[in-house]
């Protein structure tokens, strides 16, 4: 898909945003670290998974794991791209990642069971295993699948409903309940919209939606708009993450010419939601990312965050936007997709907002 200068920017916002969040959040996860009230968040590391500063969690590492099979230009709705994208999970998962939800953990360790024994078809096993959750366990409609849906809205910002078939597709690999894949639909939509048009419009993909939850999810859209961000708490449950991650964005005054300061703030009172601190973050991120660009990203931030996959070093920012531009350019980069590149690794004359 072709894009201008400032639509690329803001695609390859999308995922540098998430991981940003994810970073930012980690310190303060289920309240690890007390954030004093006139200090903002900071990439300090340490959480429930005594991270480095700077390096992101699952939320980040399991986008990436979306995100590399998207950067091939892959159609994210196919058997052998969904096969692959559970494959990376499991690549991820036999690490030992830390800070793994619970839910993730019990469907990537039976999906690793049954292939170890023998089974083929990693991405079939994997929904098996979803399906096998949901059914034993009614209340299944965690953030695990919305934390990581950012990457599969840069897979197919061309067509909005093919999008919202792989979001619901890409959800049900670990998280086969229906609000799972609705949350995933409306947020990959929004990221689509902010991308293209430069708005936030999470309302936007309520026609995406089957007709029987519409008026449920606009009712809690709704609320996101309207009631104090910190009433969204806790918010394992995707709709409750969601609404914070919603609140925190459009409850926060924005204005055209500081973009990074909206993005900043944002992500603060994200969170200062508290409970889910890294996941809520990760979320709001990803389609603030998607807004306000990479350049709207702090350089400080951009310098510091990291994660998985490793390979002869930690991933980074440039992986992060390399990616995004691979993929939004069907698996190649042309000449305004490296500048982008390049601009991320020699940034460095921004500061964060205080």
């Amino acid at each position: 898909m072709h894009l201008t200068p400032t639509q690329l920017d803001r695609a390859t916002g999308v995922l540098l945003g998430t991981a940003v969040g994810d970073a930012l959040g980690v310190p303060y996860e289920f309240e690890t670290r007390v954030l004093p009230d006139d200090e903002p968040p900071q990439m300090l590391g340490g959480g429930l998974g005594d991270f480095a500063p700077g390096e992101w969690s699952d939320d980040t590492s399991m986008a990436m794991a979306i995100a590399l099979v998207a950067a091939t230009g892959a159609d994210l709705t196919t058997d052998d791209a969904l096969d692959a994208i559970a494959e990376n999970f499991l690549r991820w998962f036999d690490g030992n990642p830390p800070d793994v939800g619970n839910q993730t953990r019990a469907v990537l360790g039976a999906t690793r069971h049954r292939l170890d024994a023998g089974e083929r078809g990693a991405g079939r096993v994997m929904r098996e295993e979803s399906d096998h959750y949901a059914t034993a366990h009614p209340r299944s409609a965690g953030n695990g699948a919305l934390m990581r849906t950012a990457p599969v809205a840069l897979a197919h910002l061309d067509d909005r409903d093919h999008l919202a078939d792989a979001a619901r597709l890409v959800a049900s690999l670990t998280h086969a309940d229906p609000l799972a894949g609705d949350s995933c639909v409306l947020w990959c939509e929004a990221i689509r919209v902010a991308v293209l048009d430069g708005r936030i419009d999470i309302r936007a993909g309520l026609d995406l939606l089957p007709v029987e939850r519409t008026d449920r999810w606009a009712q809690w859209l709704d609320e996101a708009a309207g009631q104090e961000p910190k009433t969204f708490t806790p918010n394992g449950f995707t709709v409750t993450a969601l609404q914070a991650a919603a609140a925190a964005i459009v409850q926060t005054p924005s204005d055209e010419t500081l973009p990074s300061v909206h993005l900043q703030n944002a992500l603060h009172t994200a969170i200062r939601i508290g409970n889910d601190t890294d996941t809520v973050a990760a979320i709001a991120g990803g389609l603030l990312g998607a807004r306000w660009g990479a350049d709207g990203v702090p350089s400080p931030w951009r310098r510091i965050v990291h994660g998985w996959p490793r390979h002869e070093r930690p991933s980074d920012a440039r992986d992060l936007v390399a990616l995004a531009t691979h993929t939004v350019c069907d698996g190649h980069s042309d000449s305004s997709a490296r500048s982008t590149i390049d601009d991320v690794r020699s940034s460095g004359t921004d500061s964060t907002h205080k």
